[in-house]
């Protein structure tokens, strides 16, 4: 696995791998991440066209559910510091 391109963001760590004949995206927040994986072949633009999906709803919405695992972990946690 080689990384590609790194997109700078104020909200999360962005990566763009490849492996395999496939792009890999990861998203870190913390101690989260979002991975996703996106065959070679579905983005005839290349990187250009990993940077035209990752616009700025995506990454909105990425941010939203970096708080929303948050809650769940955070949650999660308390049930079993409680047992």
């Amino acid at each position: 696995m080689r990384v590609i391109a790194e997109l700078p963001h104020p909200d999360c760590k962005i990566s763009i791998f490849s492996m395999n004949q496939k792009y890999i995206i990861k998203l870190e927040k913390g101690v989260f991440e979002q991975i996703y994986k996106i065959s070679e072949l579905d983005v005839p633009d290349g990187v250009d066209g990993i940077f035209k999906i990752l616009n700025d709803n995506f990454i909105k919405v990425a941010a939203e559910r970096f708080n929303q695992m948050r809650v769940d972990f955070n949650d999660a946690y308390q049930n079993y510091d409680s047992i």
